[in-house]
């Protein structure tokens, strides 16, 4: 695991550039490398790897022989943080947490040894991980085989609620394509599952309840702190293709999803209840709407309350005039009456006529990040004011320096205590000048925008999400899919990491970043 370079450690000690944020990563060069790297005055460990176990009951990993029954009780092949939920302190005093994983995808040419597909098997490997966490030793761990441990694959028992119920049905077996989520100020995980139609197209073979796509694509609440939690798929959410999902409280009490659509010219969808988010199913009844800009901002078009716009809100949406994002996927709350954040991966295909305030730039793969405030500081508010916070590729010209690394195709976005942004990039697998790396940045003061690196993810491998513990003191990131670049396959990954063992394919791994000296992470 090498360290950045002596020339960021000299460029960090400036006064001028100490003065200016309140991270302690220096800026710095990353380099494409087979391993990981990790800033000066960190450490990063391995807490969970594909294969590893799960539930109390799971089975060794065997990469050569794959089956559906060990899959289903291990972690996933692909990764991304969607959540962590503090666990009430219990009377041993041992702080503890649940972190929720999804795992979207399953590449047969990097899962399996031959590259031909297994569906039975993929199907297992996808889904989410519940993972016990807790702090020991002066550390975060995961708790192996804990109570509240568990994996959600597509044999799941769900429940479908909301205006949508009676059509497809009270109860289905299976979440697919989970492709972000959150946790609720009201106490539960979202899971918001994205297109199913290429797994079911794979999975067709296993069955009719695979054939009848009504029965995937939307977003699944539970409770996390329940091991036998029914996971809830709620209707009136709509369905369609999504990176993530943000959950947030009205001024009063409603219950509000953020919703982005996961596609190059893709909408942010907002949808409010129409009761209170404590009361017992309030996310089945509300009101769906789009963003707009309007002004300097952007206004909440509320879409029609029918059967069609739930399953078609996209085709609605533009009917309304919403605005087209650069591929919008992460989200991120900052708090009660706080601010939205939206990652915007980064759109090639946008043309200068298209140019617009929130999506600057024709023909840019480089994406940018949105910060959005809810008027009045209430998150049920028709109208936001709305601004960039960065754009990505190349700093601003008051942040550069020689070889400075940048953000780059943004992909997944999380908030610390303090209102700082930690930023993962997502190239699917491209190798390029620089690796996907995980930045910290300060949303407020004179850093505002100022990113800063704090992991760089090994060859081909993408940042699946970040989430802080909740004493602050470790930084969970995941590097999902690494060696995964074009043309690789299992027998040939790009790299093998983390093991680098000659005999065994690299591995999704969730990770624990803290700083060599302890305290909090980013200073």
């Amino acid at each position: 695991m090498s360290r950045l370079s002596r020339r960021a450690l000299l460029a960090a000690a400036r006064p001028a550039r100490a003065q200016v944020t309140t991270l302690d990563m220096p800026p710095g060069q990353l380099a494409v490398k087979l391993d990981d790297t990790v800033a000066p005055g960190y450490r990063r460990g391995v807490l969970a790897r594909w294969g590893d176990r799960v539930t109390f009951d799971a089975l060794p990993w065997n990469p050569a022989a794959p089956t559906p029954e060990a899959a289903a009780t291990q972690f996933g092949w692909d990764g991304r943080i969607c959540a962590i939920v503090p666990q009430p302190v219990a009377a041993d005093g041992v702080p503890r947490a649940v972190l929720a994983v999804a795992h979207p995808t399953v590449d047969p040419a990097m899962a399996f040894p031959d590259g031909r597909d297994r569906p039975a098997v993929a199907a297992m490997m996808q889904g989410a991980s519940l993972l016990n966490l807790e702090r020991r030793g002066g550390r975060w761990i995961v708790a192996d085989g804990g109570y509240q441990s568990r994996r959600l694959t597509a044999d799941t028992l769900c429940r479908i609620t909301g205006p949508a119920a009676g059509s497809v049905g009270e109860a289905i077996q299976g979440l697919l394509a989970v492709s972000g989520g959150c946790a609720t100020p009201w106490g539960t995980l979202l899971l918001a599952e994205d297109d199913p139609a290429p797994w079911i197209t794979r999975l067709g073979s296993l069955g009719p309840r695979f054939r009848d796509g009504l029965r995937f694509g939307w977003v699944a609440e539970l409770d996390p702190l329940d091991p036998a939690a029914v996971p809830a798929k709620r209707t009136a959410l709509a369905r369609f293709p999504r990176g993530d999902a943000a959950a947030a409280l009205g001024r009063d009490g409603r219950a509000v999803v953020y919703l982005t659509d996961r596609r190059a010219f893709g909408h942010l969808f907002r949808f409010v209840s129409d009761g209170p988010a404590a009361e017992p199913g309030a996310l089945d009844q509300g009101t769906l709407s789009v963003a707009r800009l309007a002004g300097q901002g952007l206004r909440w078009e509320a879409l029609p309350r029918d059967a069609a716009t739930r399953l078609n809100p996209i085709a609605a949406a533009a009917s309304f005039g919403a605005t087209a994002f650069d591929l919008p996927g992460g989200l991120a709350v900052d708090g009660p009456g706080g601010r939205l954040f939206l990652a915007c991966k980064g759109n090639a295909a946008r043309r200068p006529e298209q140019v617009d305030r929130l999506n600057p730039r024709a023909g840019s793969a480089a994406g940018h990040i949105v910060e959005i405030r809810p008027e009045g500081g209430d998150h049920a508010a028709a109208e936001a004011a709305a601004s960039l916070l960065l754009t990505g590729g190349a700093p601003e010209p008051r942040h550069a320096g020689p070889g400075f690394a940048w953000p780059e195709a943004p992909a997944t976005l999380a908030l610390d205590g303090r209102g700082r942004l930690w930023i993962g990039t997502d190239h699917d697998g491209r190798v390029g000048a620089t690796p996907d790396a995980l930045y910290g940045c300060d949303t407020e003061g004179p850093g505002r925008g100022l990113a800063l690196p704090v992991y760089g993810a090994p060859r081909g491998a993408a940042l699946g999400g970040a989430a802080m513990s909740p004493d602050g003191t470790a930084l969970f990131a995941l590097a999902r899919t690494p060696g995964a670049e074009p043309g690789a396959s299992h027998a040939r990954p790009g790299t093998r990491w983390p093991g680098f063992r000659p005999d065994e394919p690299p591995r999704s791994a969730l990770l624990s970043i803290t700083r060599l000296s302890g305290g909090m992470v980013g200073g």
